[in-house]
């Protein structure tokens, strides 16, 4: 999605994550977010740099972004500005993210003992604390509440909007011949209202071939499977993306 008008200028570096810079603007409600092409995993253990990492995450979330919105669901992403970057609403963050899993992976399998791609019906929300430190640990709604991370209201309206999320991206893989197993959302606040920030690329899902269940997320990266970024344009692809490489 291009941006319909001159985007801002650029100015000072606000936040830089793992594979993320975020840039401040000269309007303070609109925010610069540059996709690097650093990959981690393992909290920060295991680090690399794939080439057109960024190019191609920014490019894939932007698609994801669109589709959201399209499906009524109100995101931060406000259009491409280079290949590797976008525009985005400045949103207050919560620190918390939320995970849907549709089928059995990763720590649930360790913690519950549950077969690896179990289907889950209905699927599982979980929320975690996003401290690195910490390496982001599983908490429930009532350390949300202790602890002032969100109000009640807010871990309500995160639920039903990771859900309705959910339910609007299930379909858009299947048809792609896809299974998303799992993912990770971060909400931020406009005022008093929710909404979708950060990304959702295969850097945070779990993506898989629903025939042959061949991975096709970062995965790839964490078991050294090779061939990552040619898998999320795979994927890409398979949805629809029009990459600009």
């Amino acid at each position: 999605m291009k941006i319909p008008f001159k985007p801002p200028a650029k100015g000072q570096v606000l936040y830089s994550g793992k594979a993320k810079t975020v840039f401040t603007t000269d309007d303070p409600d609109i925010l610069i977010m540059e996709y690097r092409d650093d990959v981690s995993a393992f909290d920060g253990e295991k680090i690399s740099q794939l080439s057109r990492k960024g190019l191609v995450n920014n490019q894939f979330n932007a698609f994801i972004m669109q589709y959201l919105q399209s499906s009524g669901i109100e995101t931060h992403h406000l259009g491409l500005v280079e290949p590797n970057t976008s525009l985005v609403k400045r949103l207050r963050m919560l620190p918390l993210e939320c995970v849907v899993r549709n089928l059995a992976a990763g720590s649930l399998c360790k913690r519950l003992g549950i077969p690896l791609g179990e289907k889950l019906s209905p699927p599982t929300f979980e929320f975690f604390l996003k401290n690195d430190q910490l390496k982001d640990p599983m908490i429930n709604e009532s350390h949300i509440e202790t602890f002032k991370w969100a109000t009640v209201e807010q871990v309500v309206r995160m639920k039903q909007l990771t859900f309705q999320v959910n339910h609007a991206l299930q379909p858009l893989f299947d048809q792609a011949g896809l299974l998303l197993v799992d993912y990770k959302l971060e909400f931020g606040l406009i005022g008093e209202s929710l909404v979708l920030g950060d990304e959702i690329t295969p850097d945070g899902c779990r993506i898989w071939d629903k025939t042959t269940r061949d991975k096709f997320d970062k995965d790839r990266f964490r078991q050294d499977l090779g061939d990552v970024i040619e898998s999320y344009e795979i994927v890409g692809r398979r949805l629809g993306v029009q990459f600009n490489l």
